[in-house]
């Protein structure tokens, strides 16, 4: 009988501990979830990040948005739509009209090579097809790619990066499936790094009705970029030898003046990159990173309205001074939800196994680390799903012995009945 007795207390001992460890094991799931459901409520907002704070960056009233705390915002900023970003931590630090949907120009182009450069390996050869050039549109910015001619793909990035080549973004999206393919690609990226503001018709940023962006979108787009060695060093590139039919090579200079110190601009201090953009419709737009004090800030300036000379880059140049000034006083005003990049901010190889290795005088530019992602915590996410998967089955497995220790003690002579 005390056998009996004690069997059964241990049989119902285990089955309420498996049962207690089943209950616990969904709570991850729950808790997952919920946050899941917050983010994407959030993002359906176009904030990219839950809260009241975030909620700000979606004024388009065209007021300024700056965090409690910080200097004063510099005048004269005419943009219509800008941001200032911390890359590390993807704090918006001020915006005005951060999701007010524009024409993006070139600096769509950063959307593309988030999607489109991880897939081919810098020293890979390709023969260009006069397939591949048909399309562009006229008045577009070409690097001089000719057809029949073979080009290393790091030559085709440093036409797009430095010369915002539309004849090099055809020949790539051709390699990557076509013009169309690319473009659902891009708009599927542009989506899972939660930037809901654009609409992609056309990957190499030419005017296309319904082509749109907002300030926001293209932040998240250059900080993913950056997150990249290869995009890294591309976006950093001043000059770069390009070959050609009738000589070696030529030389082509970047057309971000705040990075060549070109045309009436003095190359700002500690520029990083990353693109600039121009067409009728969307004006000047902007995307600039730039580095001090061991903190990497970036700005997009989308459409300025002032109609001075170089309007985009001083505007730029004068929202990172401002940047710099409040990084550590300002309260965010809301978070970019970008992509992921290298854990702790270190170089990652390049494509061709160097670091860094896109072109002659690259900037020193390490990839900066995103800490925003949904992405981010998927292996430590999956790490305590494989142990509290095996909690259960552990707790399961005890339970059924001990039923069957308790079943094995009735039939036992001598060991109780009923």
């Amino acid at each position: 009988m005390a056998i009996d007795t004690l069997l059964s207390r241990n049989a119902g001992a285990l089955a309420v501990i498996a049962a207690t460890g089943l209950t616990l094991t969904s709570i991850p799931a729950v808790a997952h979830a919920e946050e899941a459901a917050a983010t994407r409520q959030a993002a359906d907002r176009g904030t990219g990040a839950a809260g009241p704070a975030a909620d700000r960056l979606a004024d388009r009233t065209g007021r300024e948005v700056v965090g409690a705390g910080a200097p004063a915002l510099p005048a004269g900023v005419s943009g219509r739509s800008w941001t200032v970003t911390d890359v590390r931590t993807g704090d918006v630090l001020a915006a005005r009209n951060a999701h007010q949907r524009l024409a993006p120009a070139s600096t769509l182009k950063t959307l593309f090579a988030v999607t489109v450069l991880p897939k081919f390996r810098a020293q890979a050869v390709h023969k260009v097809t006069p397939k591949e050039l048909a399309g562009i549109g006229p008045g577009s910015s070409l690097v001089g790619i000719q057809e029949g001619r073979r080009y290393q793909v790091a030559d085709l990035w440093r036409g797009v990066f430095l010369r915002s080549g539309n004849d090099a973004v055809r020949v790539l999206a051709s390699m990557n499936g076509g013009w169309t393919a690319t473009a659902r690609e891009m708009q599927a990226r542009a989506r899972q790094l939660g930037a809901r503001d654009t609409t992609v018709k056309s990957p190499d940023g030419y005017d296309s009705p319904g082509q749109v962006s907002s300030a926001y979108d293209l932040s998240v787009f250059g900080r993913a970029g950056l997150a990249n060695a290869d995009f890294a060093a591309y976006c950093a590139t001043t000059t770069a030898r390009f070959p050609s039919k009738g000589s070696p090579s030529f030389e082509i200079q970047n057309t971000n003046r705040m990075l060549s110190g070109s045309n009436g601009m003095r190359r700002y201090p500690g520029i990083v990159g990353v693109k600039n953009g121009y067409t009728s419709n969307a004006g000047n737009t902007l995307i600039a990173a730039a580095e001090r004090g061991g903190r990497t800030l970036l700005v997009t300036v989308m459409s300025p309205q002032s109609g001075a000379s170089n309007a985009v880059y001083n505007e730029a140049a004068s929202l990172l001074d401002w940047g710099f000034k409040a990084a550590g006083k300002a309260r965010p005003v809301g978070s970019l939800q970008a992509a992921a990049a290298t854990p702790g901010g270190r170089t990652a190889p390049s494509a061709d196994g160097a670091r860094g290795g896109a072109g002659r005088h690259a900037a020193t530019v390490r990839p900066v680390a995103a800490e925003v992602s949904r992405e981010a915590g998927r292996s430590s996410e999956a790490t305590l799903w494989a142990l509290a998967g095996g909690f259960a089955v552990a707790l399961a497995i005890g339970a059924i012995f001990g039923w069957r220790m308790y079943v094995r003690g009735r039939r036992t002579p001598g060991g109780g009945g009923s």
